[in-house]
């Protein structure tokens, strides 16, 4: 779905199939991208957060999730659709800038790595670096989004009824900015190796995909 809402955001812009995407064209591809997997994401982070604050102690009091099933019942049992997409508007804040950086930093990095006479061939080397820098650069502007999120995300329900703004100000209030970062040292640690294969994978696709279609 990502990839998938970055080629309509170049289409959208492009006035020919050839045309080279400038640092700000990509960035804004990423951001329409990040609008597309909202809808994926929204659920599937909701389920996650539940159960993963469940085994580490933390679920709300008289809630218990026996799997990823039984929490989207409880959840629709509980509030209906609107419950089991908690958290959209934050997702969006975390997702649309992060996108933006994501694609942008690969482009540009692809281009640079591949110079001016080999434009878009990349060494499988270069490929993975470009990609785990790429995932750095999404995660270093996401956390703050993402840490407001989960806690939205996993709270009771009626705690924050004024949504993602009401998580700020009781994060400022009571923890200060530090906060948003937390997480950020194993974040990092997986976002180089995580995305370094997701672009590896992307690119090694689109060659076979080349290599049968000529």
């Amino acid at each position: 779905v990502f990839f998938g809402g970055c080629a309509v955001g170049k289409w959208l812009q492009q006035s020919h199939p050839d045309q080279e995407m400038s640092f700000v064209q990509n960035m804004n591809s990423g951001a329409i991208a990040g609008v597309f997997t909202t809808a994926v994401m929204v659920p599937g982070e909701r389920i996650k957060c539940l159960l993963q604050v469940q085994q580490a102690g933390h679920a709300p009091s008289g809630v218990h999730y026996d799997g990823p099933m039984d929490v989207v019942k409880k959840l629709y049992k509980q509030g209906g659709i609107a419950s089991i997409y908690r958290g959209t508007a934050a997702t969006l804040l975390r997702d649309i800038p992060a996108s933006a950086a994501y694609l942008s930093v690969y482009e540009f990095l692809k281009q640079k790595f591949a110079g001016e006479e080999n434009r878009g061939k990349l060494s499988p080397g270069a490929t993975l670096l470009a990609g785990g820098l790429a995932g750095i650069a999404n995660w270093s502007v996401c956390i703050p989004a993402d840490v407001l999120k989960s806690r939205l995300q996993t709270a009771p329900e009626g705690k924050y009824p004024g949504g993602v703004r009401d998580v700020f100000r009781e994060i400022m209030r009571e923890e200060g900015p530090k906060a948003l970062f937390k997480g950020f040292t194993p974040v990092m640690l997986r976002a180089f190796p995580a995305n370094a294969a997701c672009f590896f994978g992307l690119e090694l696709s689109l060659s076979i995909f080349k290599y049968f279609l000529h």
